[in-house]
C-alpha cells in the first residue's frame, strides 16, 4: 500500500514543484508520472549506493547522530540530477533546486509513511 501512496504522491510533488518553483520544469501530467516512476526506480536502484558512499565520506557522523535523512535527501538530489540528464521532458536548473524538490519528496514520503 506504501508503494502504491508513493506512485500517486510523488507526481503530484513533481507538479507542485514545477508549479511554484521557477527552476524545475516539467512538461505535463504524464511526464510527472514518468519522472517519478523513473526517480523512484533509480532511487531504489543506486539510491542506497550514494547513500552508503556519503555515510562513509562523512565517516558515518550523520547517520550516528540521528541525522542519516541528511544524506539521503542529498543522495536523492544525485538521483534526480541523474533523472534529468535523461528524461527530456524532465529538467532542473542547478544542484540546489534538485536538493529542494528531494527535500519535499521527503517530506510527502513520510507522510505517506505516517499514513500507512
Amino acid at each position: 500500500m506504501e508503494i502504491i501512496l508513493k506512485i500517486i504522491a510523488t507526481p503530484i510533488v513533481l507538479l507542485l514543484a514545477s508549479k511554484f518553483m521557477s527552476t524545475i520544469n516539467i512538461r505535463d501530467k504524464k511526464a510527472a508520472i514518468y519522472t517519478a516512476l523513473s526517480i523512484m526506480i533509480m532511487g531504489f536502484i543506486i539510491g542506497w549506493l550514494i547513500t552508503l558512499i556519503f555515510n562513509v565520506l562523512t565517516l558515518g557522523l550523520f547517520w550516528l547522530i540521528g541525522l542519516g535523512i541528511v544524506t539521503r535527501t542529498i543522495a536523492y538530489a544525485v538521483v534526480i540530477e541523474i533523472v534529468d540528464k535523461f528524461r527530456g521532458d524532465f529538467e532542473t536548473k542547478g544542484f540546489g533546486s534538485s536538493v529542494i524538490l528531494s527535500i519535499w519528496l521527503a517530506v510527502a514520503w513520510g507522510i505517506v509513511e505516517i499514513i500507512t
